[in-house]
């Protein structure tokens, strides 16, 4: 029989399963939970680099089209110092996230499951 504890900073509440050694147990649904945020904070954290690259890499390619300049190249140097503008102006953005990620995963290891 498990006890529920509450991780106040998260406001997650979690059932605590000790086993025969009263060690906390982690059920499946909690690691697929855990991975689950995992992934959705990667995807969250990442997109804005992302789409900017996109962004970036079909107006050059556009320019390119009209332009009749096949230079490969041309693409990386304008891609690279869009997406590094970008990270440094959603910086704030991207750390809380992460934050508020290993919040979660803290609070699901100090509360045992």
């Amino acid at each position: 029989m498990g006890v529920q504890k509450f991780a106040a900073d998260s406001g997650i509440s979690y059932d605590w399963r000790p086993n025969a050694k009263g060690f906390a147990v982690v059920t499946g649904a909690e690691v697929l939970d855990i991975a689950s945020q995992g992934i959705w904070t990667l995807i969250i954290v990442s997109l804005p680099m992302m789409l900017v690259g996109l962004i970036v890499g079909v107006v050059i390619a556009l320019f390119q089209a009209l332009t009749q300049i096949q230079e490969m190249t041309l693409v990386f140097v304008p891609k690279i110092i869009a997406i590094f503008i970008t990270m440094l102006l959603t910086l704030p953005f991207l750390g809380a996230t992460m934050s508020q990620y290993m919040t979660r995963v803290v609070d699901m290891i100090i509360v045992g499951g």
